[in-house]
């Protein structure tokens, strides 16, 4: 008769499930090795297109308008001299105190601040108009008289000097209800007051702060800003062709809107609004960076924020 007590081995049931599940193991690791090695490699290529980017700047970031959020930043907190993005805040300002049909005459002593960007004594100007010529060239004067006639306008007073200064503390009033923390400004144009003191500071998270509420509220002041160049009209008849002091603006697909600013103290600062067709428009901005390496900055940003948005897509 047969035993099965003669057997070399007993076969109890826990044995059993001990070499099924070898045996699935065994199985998974032949599929596993069968894998290519692509499907594995190429997920880690998208890891972060920001990785190896070295830039120039004190200061950077990379603000996403659609989802409200910061894409890449490098020392987004630290506070730095603004220079001429201030005239963005300038602008905003104005035209939240006058309407865009305002007449702005040129006095002489407009003229008196640093740079000359062909402005006219007594010449008259529609505000627009010279928000616009202001923002493409940079223009201090342009900047000097609308703060000083706006300035005077709103407070109902005759001295445009005090005007100026009046307007200035509607800059500063204007920051903190938009929530600028940081910002805080010293004179309209962001140019240095002495060796020490900047025109303007603030942090490059609220530089984009300020972009992303001026292309929302104020869309109309960043238009003329996208463009190389400006030509306009003034009241008094004078015609007027200025160069965006955003030398590479044309490089750079689906630009939105541009401000440059350099002082000593500033060095470098740029900012940019561009939507590279994706319906997703990013704002950039660098501070404390060069003259010159301002413009590479923000183009190895571009980039990377295009590469960073195809890979989500």
């Amino acid at each position: 008769m047969f035993n099965k007590d003669h057997l070399p081995y007993k076969f109890s049931a826990p044995m059993i499930s001990l070499v099924i599940i070898l045996a699935v193991y065994l199985i998974y690791l032949a599929q596993l090795k069968s894998v290519k090695t692509d499907s594995l490699v190429q997920p880690l290529a998208q890891i972060d297109s920001f990785q190896d980017i070295q830039l120039f700047a004190k200061s950077a970031i990379v603000w996403d308008t659609k989802e409200r959020r910061v894409i890449y930043s490098h020392n987004p907190d630290m506070v730095m001299p603004l220079a001429s993005l201030t005239k963005i805040m300038m602008a905003v300002t104005a035209e939240s105190l006058l309407p865009d049909n305002t007449i702005v005459t040129i006095r002489p002593e407009f003229l008196e601040e640093e740079g000359d960007n062909g402005l006219v004594a007594n010449e008259n100007w529609k505000l627009k108009d010279l928000l616009d010529f202001s923002l493409v060239t940079s223009s201090n004067d342009g900047a000097r008289a609308i703060a000083s006639v706006a300035g005077a306008i709103n407070a109902r007073i005759s001295s445009y000097d005090k005007g100026r200064k009046d307007f200035v503390v509607e800059m500063n009033k204007k920051a903190k209800k938009i929530g600028l923390t940081t910002m805080y400004f010293t004179n309209e144009n962001g140019l240095d007051a002495n060796e020490s003191l900047g025109g303007a500071y603030g942090t490059v998270r609220d530089v984009a702060k300020l972009f992303d509420y001026t292309l929302r509220n104020n869309p109309e002041l960043l238009i003329s800003t996208k463009n190389s160049s400006l030509k306009v009209t003034s009241l008094s008849n004078v015609a007027h062709k200025v160069n965006n002091t955003n030398t590479d603006i044309d490089k750079i697909p689906g630009i939105i809107a541009s401000k440059t600013g350099f002082t000593t103290l500033a060095q470098g600062n740029l900012a940019i609004i561009y939507d590279s067709s994706l319906g997703q428009p990013l704002i950039i901005s660098v501070l404390g960076s060069t003259a010159e390496g301002r413009f590479t900055d923000v183009q190895k940003l571009v980039s990377a924020s295009k590469k960073y948005l195809e890979q989500k897509m």
